[in-house]
């Protein structure tokens, strides 16, 4: 395995591809409609500045919205407005003192935060409280059955953010926020989050990794950032159980990430009976990626989403929202999020 896979990832920076970068434009909001697939994508989210080279970078939401223009397929889908989360609603998952460090050290002009690997700019607080918003909104929508299912375009991305530590790129834990605001304000018991980023979403299992009412599953590549989710982390507690990480190494591809959904999400599913589906979707995974060495295609996204839609059909009453996570390599990220968001448009 390349030794560039133990560092820190602001080393990875280097290796990040050259890219075309594309003018963000407003898009026209398709005509309300009943039980489309909806979208969460603000240019607000290309304001969070990590510095020149950064993989993490706001070009990747133009790659995103430019794919799906393209193809034609704005039209087709909802919009979703992005709002920023409320203190009280982002301290469900992280801490009062971290909150306060996160404001402290972005107002003192900060381009790292102390707690981790993870750059930001002046209006990185603003962009991560929005980014998690947005995607208490796409939950509103989706319960509401104002949308089918939803994909959420944000950034910064958050699966690696702890209760009281940024890390990864990521500040605050949106997909484990959403979790919990469901939980909090509509009454939804059990929550199912799939993560099929290459790395492992290390945050969002230790914030849920004693609690019962969260099902974490991940396919990630090992040994690898953030040299976490060994298979015998299952949860504790009230928890045990609740947690399933199938780790894989590099070059691994369609046959084992694939494989493991159908052959370990499924039955585990099926067992929980979650309410609602949630996604941590990393394209990452993706073949040619510069920070992971799987080989995901974007037809296996498709399979991928497929298969989510079958769970949140069978236990969720079709209840899904997806959040972007990593995916670096901007052609590839385009391609695969198209392919993920066709596939949710089509259910």
């Amino acid at each position: 395995m390349p030794m560039a896979g133990f560092l820190r990832r602001r080393q990875f920076l280097q290796r990040a591809a050259g890219v075309v970068v594309f003018a963000c434009r407003e898009e026209t909001i398709a005509a309300p409609g009943i039980m489309k697939t909806a979208l969460l994508a603000d240019p607000i989210y290309k304001e969070h500045v990590t510095g020149p080279g950064h993989p993490e970078q706001p070009e990747r939401c133009d790659a995103v919205t430019k794919a799906l223009r393209e193809a034609g397929l704005l039209p087709s889908l909802d919009r979703i407005g992005a709002r920023p989360a409320t203190e009280e609603e982002i301290g469900v998952c992280h801490t009062r003192a971290y909150i306060e460090l996160v404001k402290r050290e972005i107002a003192a002009g900060a381009s790292e935060l102390s707690t981790g690997d993870t750059n930001v700019g002046p209006r990185s607080l603003e962009v991560a409280l929005r980014a998690a918003g947005g995607v208490l909104n796409a939950v509103d929508a989706v319960i509401s059955q104002k949308a089918r299912n939803a994909f959420c375009a944000i950034r910064p991305p958050g699966h690696h953010a702890r209760p009281a530590q940024a890390m990864g790129f990521c500040i605050f834990n949106n997909v484990a926020i959403a979790a919990r605001y469901a939980q909090r304000k509509h009454q939804v018991e059990k929550v199912l989050i799939a993560d099929w980023d290459v790395h492992h979403g290390n945050g969002t299992q230790d914030i849920f990794y004693a609690d019962g009412s969260v099902f974490f599953f991940s396919t990630h590549q090992s040994p690898w950032y953030p040299f976490t989710g060994r298979a015998d982390e299952t949860g504790e507690g009230k928890g045990a159980g609740c947690t399933m990480n199938c780790p894989f190494p590099a070059g691994s591809g369609r046959e084992e990430i694939v494989g493991a959904f159908r052959r370990k999400l499924i039955p585990a599913a099926q067992n929980f009976r979650p309410d609602l589906v949630l996604i941590s979707a990393g394209f990452d995974s993706r073949v040619d990626d510069p920070l992971g060495r799987f080989t995901l295609s974007d037809e296996d996204f498709a399979e991928l989403t497929a298969i989510m839609l079958e769970i949140a059909d069978k236990h969720a009453g079709g209840r899904l929202v997806s959040v972007l996570e990593g995916g670096y390599n901007l052609s590839g990220l385009a391609s695969a999020a198209l392919s993920h968001v066709k596939a949710l448009a089509s259910a």
